[in-house]
C-alpha cells in the first residue's frame, strides 16, 4: 500500500506512465534529460531518480523534491542537477503548468541546432507558429542565473526550442506535456526528413499560419483526448509502471 495522498498517487502515476511512453516512443537519452510533475497541494514536484532509464520508473520511485532543491522522499536517491534547474524555473513561474517534459532526440537536437528553428512544413508544426519560445545555449544547465531567462523565453508557450540542446514542452496536465511533445518532435522528424531531400519545398503563406495556430489554439485539453488510449496500452505491455 503506498504511503501518498491519492492526488499525489495519481500524479505520480500519470508522470510514471510518461516515462514508459517517452522510452516506448525511443525519445530517451540513456539516463540523461527529465520529466516533472507538480503536486498542488504542497508546492513540490515529482523528478526521476538519477540513474534510473525511463523504462524502469515506476509511480513509487519518483523522488518529492521544493523548489530549493531539497529531495524529500527518503533514501540515497539524488536528482539530475541540470534537471532540477530547468524544471524549478518553470514550476516557481508559470502556475498553469503542472507537467514539463524536456527530451535530446535526433529530430530535436537537429532542428535546435537550424539557424530557422521549427519551419511551417506540415500541420502539425503549424500548431506551434508564433507559439514557440527559443532560449540560447549557455553549457549545460547548472547555473541558477539561468532559470530567470529560462522562463522569460518561454513566456506563456506550451514548447520551447532549447538550441543546440533539445526541445522541452509544458501542460497544464502530464497528458497534454506529453501531447505537445509528441507533434513537436513528430514535426521536427518531418522537417529533418524533408531536408534530405532534393525538392523544392512549399510553406502555407502567414495568414494561413496563423490561422490554423489559433484553430488548435481552440483546443486547450487536446492531451486528454489520447490518454486514456495511451494508459490502456501500457497496461496491456508495460503494468509494471504503477508499483
Amino acid at each position: 500500500m503506498h504511503e501518498f495522498s491519492n492526488q499525489e498517487w495519481s500524479i505520480r502515476v500519470d508522470l510514471a506512465a510518461c516515462y514508459r511512453l517517452v522510452a516506448l516512443y525511443g525519445w530517451t537519452d540513456l539516463t540523461s534529460t527529465h520529466i516533472s510533475a507538480r503536486i498542488p497541494e504542497d508546492g513540490t514536484f515529482l523528478l526521476n531518480p538519477l540513474g534510473l532509464h525511463f523504462e524502469e520508473i515506476t509511480a513509487s520511485s519518483l523522488l518529492k523534491v521544493t523548489e530549493d532543491g531539497e529531495v524529500l522522499t527518503p533514501g540515497k536517491a539524488i536528482i539530475n542537477k541540470a534537471g532540477y534547474v530547468i524544471h524549478s524555473a518553470i514550476h516557481m513561474a508559470r502556475e498553469d503548468v503542472g507537467c514539463v517534459i524536456h527530451t535530446h532526440t535526433r529530430a530535436g537536437m537537429a532542428i535546435s541546432a537550424m539557424k530557422d528553428g521549427l519551419l511551417p512544413l506540415n500541420q502539425h508544426a503549424l500548431r506551434f507558429y508564433n507559439r514557440l519560445g527559443i532560449h540560447d545555449y549557455e553549457g549545460v544547465a547548472l547555473d541558477l542565473d539561468e532559470r530567470a531567462r529560462l522562463v522569460k523565453d518561454l513566456k506563456t508557450h506550451e514548447a520551447m526550442i532549447l538550441r543546440n540542446h533539445g526541445l522541452l514542452t509544458v501542460g497544464k496536465t502530464v497528458a497534454d506535456a506529453f501531447n505537445a511533445m509528441f507533434y513537436l518532435e513528430k514535426a521536427a522528424q518531418v522537417q529533418v526528413d524533408l531536408m534530405k531531400g532534393q525538392a523544392e519545398l512549399t510553406m502555407p503563406s502567414s495568414e494561413v499560419c496563423e490561422k490554423t495556430a489559433r484553430q488548435y489554439d481552440l483546443y486547450p485539453d487536446i492531451g486528454a483526448r489520447d490518454w486514456a488510449g495511451l494508459i490502456r496500452k501500457l497496461d496491456r505491455e508495460q503494468p509494471s509502471y504503477k508499483q
